[in-house]
């Protein structure tokens, strides 16, 4: 028996696991999860997911407290879009499925290791997160007889190189030299889009979370921005005299609903108006069907430029995260001189120095914030770095 079937009704423009383009490589299907279910499987088991425990989010991991990682935040977003895709009847185990990947390729640091990473790549071909987390499944996950990568079904590998939107321009260095049509230039599957605004309601609630913990943003910051105020005001009426604690549990909980109730209550405006009848219907309706209102769209430009000044760029966050500049720039440069000190290697024979140097970004991108430390203090011959919160 075939596992292809859904036990929920679907849409006529959800994708179908038994209507899926395949996978690149032919293999047979399970008969107890669909192809789909098995490709969230085969996410959840690679070595770059159990990486994401460890690698900043924005705090760095070592800074104490119990704040968001790229594993936890990735976990957020996957539940996220599971709810907005059952709402909307499309395919749960897909939206999770992109969900999870989406932030495999990180490298160390959050942002900044992104930053300093690419800067050192420049001369090489470049480096970009969402490139590399599709390098991790197509290539460096290699733990198939058969074939490099986990091979996926067409509908997981589009919605993670398309979740953003179409692909337009130069492509980036591993989806160039991939020889399957992702059809770049259109939209991608709702469940794609699901995916994409999960993150953006997961990471501003939770930012907002753990920047209050860390006290670099306050309840009286949050009430410029009308949706924070409007829902701090219903919590206060309702519930007088509410711990500082509670409220800000009530707060976070609210904000989530809010978010996916906009989203939900927008797309389905946005499918009545264009009636697709079909997952290529959403792909060449020429515009993001995921998204929110005008007015929570205002909202959430505003909690960003809130996040933006008063988070991403404090004092205590720029400079635990420069120190973290020194691992990941001292470490490209000591394994592009000696690349037989990077971990697990067993000689290599490149053909010139951008294969070389992106071996070394393979390298440095699949090591978690705790191990590129300990790299670094054993080839510089220092401490590993403590950072202060």
């Amino acid at each position: 028996m075939n596992a292809n079937y859904c036990a929920l009704p679907l849409a006529d423009y959800a994708c179908r696991p038994d209507q899926t383009r395949g996978r690149v490589h032919k293999e047979s299907e399970s008969e107890s999860r669909t192809c789909f279910q098995r490709d969230r499987d085969r996410i959840i088991h690679t070595h770059a997911f159990r990486q994401l425990k460890d690698k900043t989010q924005v705090f760095v991991v070592r800074d104490g407290h119990e704040y968001r990682t790229r594993l936890t935040h990735t976990m957020e977003v996957a539940q996220i879009a599971r709810s907005i895709a059952r709402s909307l009847l499309v395919n749960e185990d897909l939206a999770e499925g992109i969900a999870l990947a989406h932030d495999l390729g990180h490298p160390p640091f959050a942002h900044v290791g992104e930053v300093v990473l690419a800067r050192m790549m420049d001369p090489y071909g470049g480096f970009e997160h969402n490139d590399q987390s599709f390098r991790i499944l197509t290539v460096l996950e290699d733990r198939y007889p058969g074939w490099a990568g986990l091979n996926l079904t067409w509908e997981t590998l589009e919605g993670v190189v398309k979740h953003n939107g179409p692909v337009i321009g130069d492509l980036p260095y591993t989806l160039s030299r991939f020889d399957t049509d992702l059809e770049l230039a259109s939209h991608a599957s709702l469940e794609a889009q699901i995916a994409a605004i999960a993150d953006d309601i997961a990471y501003n609630t939770h930012d907002v979370e753990d920047g209050l913990n860390a006290g670099l943003i306050t309840l009286d910051d949050l009430a410029d921005v009308p949706m924070m105020a409007g829902l701090l005001d219903r919590i206060r009426g309702e519930y007088p005299g509410l711990s500082e604690e509670k409220l800000r549990f009530s707060l976070f909980r609210e904000m989530i609903g809010a978010l996916v109730s906009d989203v939900i209550a927008t797309t389905r405006s946005n499918l009545e108006a264009v009636a697709p009848k079909s997952p290529a219907d959403i792909r060449h309706a020429g515009r993001q069907m995921v998204v929110f209102s005008d007015d929570m769209n205002a909202s959430v430009d505003l909690l960003r430029d809130i996040l933006k000044h008063k988070i991403y760029k404090h004092e205590h966050v720029l400079k635990n995260l420069y120190r973290a500049e020194l691992v990941i720039s001292g470490l490209f440069e000591a394994y592009m001189n000696k690349p037989e000190f990077m971990p697990g290697f067993t000689g290599a024979d490149w053909a010139d120095d951008v294969e070389k140097a992106r071996a070394v970004a393979d390298t440095i991108a699949g090591l978690n914030d705790l191990n590129s430390q300990n790299e670094y203090a054993e080839l510089t011959g220092t401490r590993p770095l403590h950072y202060e919160r």
